[in-house]
């Protein structure tokens, strides 16, 4: 009687045990599991790139410094280009007014002052409203040069940060590497570039509409092709500045 109930004891304890050991093998088991450690603040979004990093369209400032000695107020020839096409570009791609901020308290803090009515002119000859132009001033330290800061704002595009790894890219347990899913970071670098080489950044959102095509030249070059002559554009003086007929 004895021996059959150590017998029974035991086969408790071991079956007791074995709950036990599965117990703390499925709590592993999804502790493994859990192994996806993501940086706060990025969300879960669509593999692909062009939705994890999209190119925004937002506001910012294009500026112009101009520097003006404490003895000349007056504009050098550079300078009178950089502010003409300054405003050439704002009749291009300005969302608003200009803006000019002239230093106060510097060593050419006067000097900048007579030269804004030339800056306001040439701005003005260039198709900026007169009330387009706001100017201000601020307030420099130490008596240093200011510069005379020129600013209207555009659009820009962007697109990222990029650099962000926000799981582990190597062999692992997480879902993403068994799927074969692309990291977090990946396309991120060509849409910032994309966004920073585009030159008007609308065209992201509404591309322009095609010019209308060279009927002339479409003509001339179907009609040649068509009696099996050559295409290529023939120019009268074509060797009218050639030094040498080397490799001919």
């Amino acid at each position: 009687m004895h021996t059959v109930r150590m017998t029974i004891a035991r086969r408790r304890w071991s079956a007791a045990a074995l709950r036990a050991a599965l117990f703390v093998g499925c709590g592993l088991v999804l502790c493994a599991c859990n192994t996806d450690q993501r940086i706060a603040g990025v969300p879960e979004v669509s593999p692909d790139y062009r939705l994890r990093h999209p190119i925004t369209i937002t506001e910012g400032d294009r500026t112009l410094q101009v520097l003006i000695g404490s003895n000349r107020a007056t504009l050098t020839p550079m300078q009178r280009g950089e502010v003409l096409a300054f405003a050439q570009n704002w009749r291009r791609e300005a969302t608003g007014g200009v803006i000019i901020d002239l230093p106060t308290g510097s060593s050419n803090a006067r000097a900048s002052f007579e030269a804004l009515p030339e800056i306001r002119s040439i701005l003005i000859a260039s198709g900026v409203p007169p009330r387009g132009v706001v100017v201000r001033k601020y307030a420099t330290i130490g008596g240093v040069l200011g510069n005379i800061r020129i600013t209207y704002p555009k659009m820009i595009a962007q697109a990222g940060p990029c650099g962000l790894w926000p799981e582990d890219i190597g062999p692992s347990l997480n879902r993403d590497y068994f799927e074969n899913q692309p990291p977090w970071n990946y396309g991120c670098a060509t849409q910032r570039n994309l966004a920073a080489m585009v030159d008007n950044p609308a065209d992201l959102v509404q591309p322009r509409s095609e010019t209308p095509p060279n009927e002339m030249r479409r003509t001339t070059a179907i009609g040649k092709y068509q009696q099996g002559q050559s295409t290529a554009t023939q120019y009268p003086n074509a060797t009218a500045g050639r030094i040498s007929t080397l490799g001919q």
